[in-house]
C-alpha cells in the first residue's frame, strides 16, 4: 500500500534515525524541503536515479520498521486513549459539580485532567 507523504514524514519522525545518513538527507530534502530529485542530484553530484533509489529505499525501510515495530500506530492508540481519559475525567468533574459536590472527587478529577493534558502536550512537543 502506498503511503501518503504526510504519513511518510510522520514515519520519518519515528524511525528516521534508523536510516543511513544519505537516506535521511535525501528523504528530508525531498519530503520536508520540497527539493526535486533533479535538484538533489545536482547538489550531490549523483544521478537523479541514484537519488530516487535512495528515497525509495528509505520509504520502504520506514514502512518496514512500522510494520515490525508499530511505534507510530501505538502512539496513535495511546493518544486516542488519553483523549478519552481526558473527556471522561472532565465528565466526572462536571457530574460531581452538579450532583455530589465532593472536593475529593473534584481534586482527583482535576489531577487526572492535568496529568493527561501534560502527557498530550509532551507528545505534541515531540513533533509527532
Amino acid at each position: 500500500m502506498e503511503k501518503k507523504p504526510i504519513e511518510l514524514v510522520l514515519l520519518f519522525d519515528f524511525y528516521g534515525n534508523m536510516l543511513t545518513d544519505k537516506q535521511k538527507e535525501f528523504f528530508d530534502l525531498y519530503y520536508n524541503q520540497d527539493l526535486s530529485l533533479s535538484e538533489i542530484a545536482e547538489n550531490e553530484g549523483i544521478t537523479r536515479q541514484g537519488v530516487r533509489d535512495a528515497i525509495v529505499r528509505a520509504k520502504n525501510l520506514l514502512c518496514e520498521f512500522e510494520e515490525k515495530l508499530g511505534l507510530y500506530r501505538r502512539y496513535g492508540n495511546v493518544d486516542e486513549a488519553l483523549e478519552k481519559i481526558l473527556a471522561l475525567a472532565e465528565d466526572i468533574k462536571n457530574i460531581n459539580a452538579t450532583n455530589f459536590l465532593s472536593t475529593a472527587i473534584d481534586d482527583r478529577a482535576r489531577d487526572i485532567i492535568e496529568t493527561v493534558r501534560d502527557l498530550l502536550e509532551e507528545g505534541a512537543n515531540y513533533g509527532v
